[in-house]
């Protein structure tokens, strides 16, 4: 055993329990980045799928941030040198939603530790499940891949990890078809940033994501993206529930660039999503389960 293996040799970190009341703020203040209208409809409204990624956040002082601007230690984090980490994707089982008002348990614990090799060296794969529980009862379930590697400060990763893709223009949509576009700026991902309490500086600090990452700009958050896919059945089904959502990043999308989300394939309870920039390969790839119409 070497590499990451050996530093993660006996690693695992216990189950613990966090607890928070679910109020509307954090979600209307998301509606106005995406520049729509809220969606929590009346005082005990739903949240829609992954909105929950706006609480339960940690709040670590500013002393024990590290050189990336995450914390340097953490219940979840994994003991290696130099840690970068990466969103690498997730998957969602709703039984109900959440609503506006909940007194809400989550429950977290890690579930899988997988070092791999790379074509950037070795890489560790860590799953963490989180239980919401309402009353008891878990009515969400979700799971987050995190893929982290090791790298000292200062030293690229062999020159940019990607080159800042050109966008053309998407073919129109076909009518009826699902589509939502994000133009990622700056302040957009300042603002995600801040609603997210999310300090990683690939996305508000160009030197840094240029110099030490090897970015040729500033990242949009994998969970940005995550939520834009959700963005299709939240506005274009939203008598259908989303009971089930997984999904899987495979490039970064940058700042400047737009990134438009659609419906490729599937029907029925059962379809694809994408998202990326026109004319390039997709930035992240899912699937998302419907209910059946709610009648009123």
């Amino acid at each position: 055993m070497g590499g990451l293996a050996e530093h993660v040799a006996g690693w695992t970190p216990e189950p613990v329990e966090t607890s928070a009341r679910l109020d509307r703020w954090p979600s209307d203040a998301f509606a106005a980045v995406l520049d729509q209208p809220s969606a929590i409809d009346g005082p005990a409204g739903a949240l829609p799928p992954m909105w929950h990624w706006l609480h339960f956040l940690d709040h670590p002082a500013q002393a024990e941030l590290g050189d990336d601007g995450h914390p340097a230690a953490g219940h979840f984090l994994p003991p290696i040198p130099d840690r970068r980490r990466m969103f690498a994707g997730g998957r969602l089982e709703i039984s109900e939603p959440l609503r506006v008002g909940d007194e809400i348990v989550r429950r977290s614990a890690l579930v899988d530790v997988a070092p791999k090799q790379g074509r950037s060296g070795d890489m560790l794969f860590t799953t963490v499940r989180h239980e919401f529980l309402r009353g008891g009862v878990p009515v969400v379930v979700e799971e987050q891949d995190i893929v982290y590697r090791s790298q000292p400060v200062g030293k690229q990763r062999g020159g940019p990890v990607a080159q800042a893709p050109v966008a053309t223009e998407p073919e129109p949509a076909a009518p009826g078809a699902w589509r939502a576009r994000l133009d990622p700026d700056p302040a957009m991902l300042f603002r995600f940033s801040a609603l997210t309490y999310n300090t990683h500086r690939i996305h508000y600090d160009q030197p840094y994501v240029t110099g030490v990452e090897g970015y040729p700009g500033l990242v949009v958050h994998g969970p940005l993206l995550a939520l834009l896919l959700l963005e299709l059945p939240r506005r274009h089904a939203p008598d259908r529930p989303v009971t089930a959502f997984s999904f899987r990043l495979s490039r970064p999308a940058f700042a400047g660039t737009p990134v438009v989300a659609d419906a490729v394939a599937g029907e029925g309870s059962e379809l694809g999503l994408a998202a990326g920039v026109p004319g390039q390969p997709p930035s992240i790839t899912g699937v998302v389960r419907l209910a059946p119409p709610v009648r009123g």
